[in-house]
């Protein structure tokens, strides 16, 4: 392992020294399904579907749309490009672009920060899918009453040994992964698991649609209703592009450091976006012809994926095996997710302090389970410990969320915009000048130095 570089002690444009025993992606098809599977989480299930049609429907998904291209998609696309010129970890790799010492770094520290706070509430989130997994293969779920999937859900929440061992039993298989390796371990399962992902939401989608609310549920979707689109709704899209494509914590520069010297990053990071969003609308479409055959709400929300799902399926011939299917392909997208954000601490540990990429891997581990046990037990254990009105599991989604997250998405476009410069961004971009998109760079250099960390300032905000 390489020796971490000084501010400034390594130009932006050069390689950097001794990278060549360094672990990678090993195909374009490894690449697309590991970022994709960074991109896909539990959003994809329910906020996404949820927010288009309470929000205006095909107007929302429009204004999300150009929301991506303004915020989500440069930002992807520097944070790629950032990891793979300096195939480093995301602290190394700012430190790189930092001229004169400029504290650059201290973004990829905060993606340290924010990914461990992430983790800690997200990794309870992700246990509540595993149980439920489980829970539907037995047949426990099959109740068509959302009371009694209400009182089913709140008492696995309320039990603090449930909530604990399915936390550890998740971060324990994603840490076993992660020891495998970013290429027999990350590539290899996201490339088995994104195919079944979308196989599974296709087979649900096609029952889904047989179902005679399809077309309500369509028109909840895709049916414009302009006079919806308010500046509030505005910034519903916006902050929506920016937290959906896993984006300012440090996940896609990482990924973007194992990317291959040829990949075309604007044209792999375009795919991620489409196939994130293909994900978003087959998971709408799966869901909520069947939440309104059976003259169920749609709300967004934990609600809708672990009591009124539920209830719906127990009403269907074969609610069982969809149920099951269901939730089988929730823990996919979470899967890969948590993947992603757990492996920015673990290469920052691996390469920044010198630990073996295994020693980091249960390092951060066993961070994560001290760390998630505030969240763990915030339903009962910790239920009345509220410091300010929010528990430890909301507080950690807040923080990260609503200020670390924003503030990383904001200093990486403001590094790539007055740091790195536009030559080393767009030679960077063209492949050390192998690609003819020189005027996609000039329009993505001036959305990052002007407009999107303006445009994340105004989501910050609304946030907060």
């Amino acid at each position: 392992m390489s020796k971490p570089s000084s501010p400034g002690a390594t130009s932006a444009t050069s390689a950097p020294a001794n990278t060549t025993a360094r672990a990678g992606f090993t195909s374009g098809f490894g690449v697309l399904a590991a970022t994709l599977g960074s991109a896909v989480g539990l959003g994809n299930i329910w906020k996404f579907p949820s927010l288009t049609g309470a929000n205006g429907g095909a107007g929302f998904l429009l204004v999300y749309l150009l929301a991506t291209l303004l915020i989500g998609l440069p930002l992807m696309i520097a944070e790629i490009s950032i990891g793979r010129q300096a195939k480093a970890n995301p602290i190394t790799a700012l430190r790189q672009l930092s001229p004169g010492g400029a504290p650059w770094w201290l973004i990829g520290a905060g993606g340290m920060v924010a990914a461990f706070l992430i983790l800690s509430f997200y990794s309870e989130v992700v246990a509540w899918v595993f149980a439920y997994v489980a829970k539907a293969l037995s047949g426990r779920l099959l109740s068509s009453d959302p009371a009694s999937t209400q009182a089913a859900f709140s008492a696995l929440v309320a039990d603090p040994v449930q909530s604990l061992l399915w936390q550890w039993l998740v971060l324990a298989f994603i840490a076993a992964i992660l020891l495998m390796g970013v290429t027999k371990g990350i590539e290899a399962m996201t490339k088995k698991l994104m195919p079944l992902l979308f196989l599974l939401l296709l087979l649900l989608c096609g029952y889904s649609l047989t179902l005679p609310g399809t077309g309500a549920a369509l028109r909840f979707l895709f049916e414009p209703e302009w006079h919806k689109i308010t500046p509030a709704v505005v910034l519903t899209a916006m902050g929506l592009a920016f937290f959906k494509l896993s984006i300012g914590m440090g996940t896609m520069m990482t990924y973007g450091s194992y990317f291959t010297p040829e990949q075309n990053i604007p044209a792999t990071a375009t795919r991620v976006m489409l196939a994130d969003l293909s994900v978003s609308l087959l998971a709408g479409m799966a869901i909520f012809p069947a939440v309104f055959s059976f003259g169920f709400a749609p709300s967004a929300g934990p609600s809708l994926v672990f009591i009124t799902i539920p209830a719906v399926f127990a009403q269907m011939p074969g609610g069982q095996v969809l149920l099951a299917a269901f939730f089988i392909l929730t823990a996919i997208a979470a899967t890969g997710a948590m993947l992603s954000i757990m492996e920015v601490p673990v290469v920052i540990l691996h390469e920044r302090w010198g630990l073996r990429r295994s020693h980091a891997t249960i390092a951060t581990l066993v961070i994560l389970v001290l760390l998630g046990a505030g969240s763990a037990l915030s339903g009962s254990t910790l239920a009345q410990f509220t410091p300010g009105g929010r528990t430890v599991f909301d507080w950690a989604d807040y923080v990260s969320s609503n200020l670390l997250m924003p503030v990383g998405g904001i200093g990486l476009a403001l590094c790539v915009g007055w740091a790195w410069g536009h030559e080393g961004f767009a030679r960077a971009l063209s492949n050390q000048g192998q690609l003819r998109n020189g005027a996609l760079a000039g329009v993505l250099f001036v959305l990052l130095r002007w407009v999107t960390p303006a445009l994340i300032l105004v989501v910050m905000l609304k946030g907060l």
